[in-house]
């Protein structure tokens, strides 16, 4: 099967020949010249993977990857390969928190470039299972997304409309750091509160709900100074 890939890059220099390369390696390739309409293109033709660099003209790489997480169901699991011509390790941990796949700084040999791609698409593939239900289940938890039921061994638990939205948002992306702005997105068409302590207000009562110790969660875990993720492995 042809590979879609997007790459968001302003270089169009360096675009041309990355675009060049990988096409003679069968893959077919977009390039947006920056990130707003690399988010566009992304949303009109999914691709199977972006390449996306760090250093954009109207918004960097991280905020294009935060918006990328955010976008609803399958888009947000895209792939996301980020270049960047800066040395700061601290840069790579910031962008894999954000939910880069894989990092890559510049310059690159292509032949490093085309390796990463095949193993980040290979585990994307290997990692993706099939939606049997509408069901999440974590140990004991239960989360009928369909129904707008939550339970804990059975016994149901008691959410407002808009904490069982924002405990899908966290469930659905399991294992995956989300800040404040990244939840709210990702529950966009609700009326929200402009305050991120709102947020913190109803992470306290959904976990009075389905915590066995509220005051020590094992399922919302908070990331000091980033946001909260909800933890793959319970009970």
């Amino acid at each position: 099967m042809n590979q879609q890939l997007l790459m968001i890059e302003d270089d169009a220099r360096l675009a041309h020949m990355v675009c060049e390369y990988l096409g003679q390696s069968g893959y077919t390739v977009a390039h947006a010249g920056d990130g707003q309409s690399g988010l566009t293109a992304l949303q009109n033709k999914p691709p199977h993977l972006v390449i996306l660099d760090l250093m954009l003209p109207d918004m960097d790489g991280l905020e294009v990857c935060r918006r990328i997480r955010a976008l609803p169901g399958a888009l947000a699991a895209t792939p996301v390969l980020m270049l960047t011509a800066k040395g700061d390790p601290m840069d790579r941990i910031i962008g894999l928190e954000m939910g880069a796949d894989d990092y890559l700084p510049k310059p690159f040999e292509p032949r490093e470039l085309l390796a990463r791609i095949r193993a980040v698409l290979r585990r994307h593939v290997e990692g993706a299972q099939p939606v049997a239900s509408s069901v999440l289940r974590f140990g004991s938890l239960e989360i009928d997304r369909d129904a707008r039921v939550v339970s804990v061994s059975g016994q149901p638990c008691e959410l407002t409309s808009y904490q069982f939205d924002l405990l899908v948002a966290l469930a659905e992306r399991a294992g995956r750091v989300l800040t404040r702005d990244q939840i709210m997105e990702a529950v966009r068409g609700r009326e929200l509160d402009a305050f991120d302590r709102s947020i913190d207000v109803h992470m306290g009562r959904i976990r009075a709900a389905i915590e066995m110790d509220a005051k020590d969660p094992k399922r919302i875990l908070t990331v000091r100074g980033v946001g909260y993720v909800f933890a793959r492995q319970q009970d």
